[in-house]
């Protein structure tokens, strides 16, 4: 009987679920047969070389790519349903980190967050206040509202971007080459903001070529090689 209900509870905590899934792009086919899972409250790793699917399996986790082939499930969302109309809602339990920070320029930081929220379904202009308060704070960047994206740095966007993807409080973080644009130093600075996050119970999922981050904070690693995605030991140096 224990057994019974310790799996149960295993199977409650995963967040996302593939199998046996073949991914295209366009009538290429990127990545084959692949099967895993990540868990709630794990930080993992997606590397792999430029060209080897990583972007393209970030793409179909968010419902910018349709999954034709295998069986995946996100966030309680069934990948090989998703209708155009489901997409949003998905979104809405997902929060995306890109590398280049995608950020309104026309409108300062509070706008960005403000624009989110609305786009969103959120009404009370109190609970927004609150809220683009709180992912700012979490980031660091509490002070920073005010300013346009163009007068901050790399790092500080991104940071803005981090705290973006908090807003509608996700159950997974899907961020796709998040230190890619930055310097090193910048990098590691993200990273523990990241890191942060990661320990106060969120589940990330983070693509990435930098293998000195992931020495430096080592973690589960799946990696993109010859069309299929495995995981890596990593080995103590």
């Amino acid at each position: 009987m224990l057994k019974v209900e310790e799996h149960k509870k295993t199977d409650s905590e995963i967040i996302l679920e593939l199998k046996n899934v073949s991914i295209f792009q366009k009538e290429t086919l990127v990545l084959n047969d692949v099967s895993l899972d990540v868990r709630k409250g794990e930080f993992v790793y997606l590397i792999g070389k430029t060209g080897s699917g990583k972007s393209s399996f970030m793409k179909t986790l968010y419902g910018d790519l349709p999954l034709r082939k295998g069986d995946g499930k996100i966030v309680d969302f069934n990948l090989n349903k998703l209708r155009e109309k489901d997409i949003p809602f998905l979104r809405r339990k997902l929060g995306v980190v890109f590398q280049d920070f995608k950020l309104l320029p026309d409108r300062t930081i509070n706008k960005n967050m403000r624009f989110v929220l609305k786009a969103t379904g959120w009404k009370d202009e109190n609970k927004i206040k609150a809220q683009i308060e709180s992912v700012l704070e979490k980031v660091g960047m509490k002070t920073k509202g005010f300013k346009f994206p163009h007068e901050l740095s790399g790092g500080e966007q991104q940071r803005i971007a981090i705290a973006r993807a908090l807003l509608n409080d996700p159950e997974l973080i899907i961020a796709d080459e998040p230190t890619g644009n930055l310097d090193p130093q910048t990098s590691v600075e993200v990273m523990k903001v990241l890191q942060a996050i990661n320990k106060a119970g969120r589940t990330i999922l983070m693509a990435t070529h930098d293998y000195a981050l992931i020495l430096k904070f080592p973690s589960k690693t799946l990696k993109c090689d010859g069309n299929k995605i495995f995981e890596v030991v990593q080995r103590a140096v």
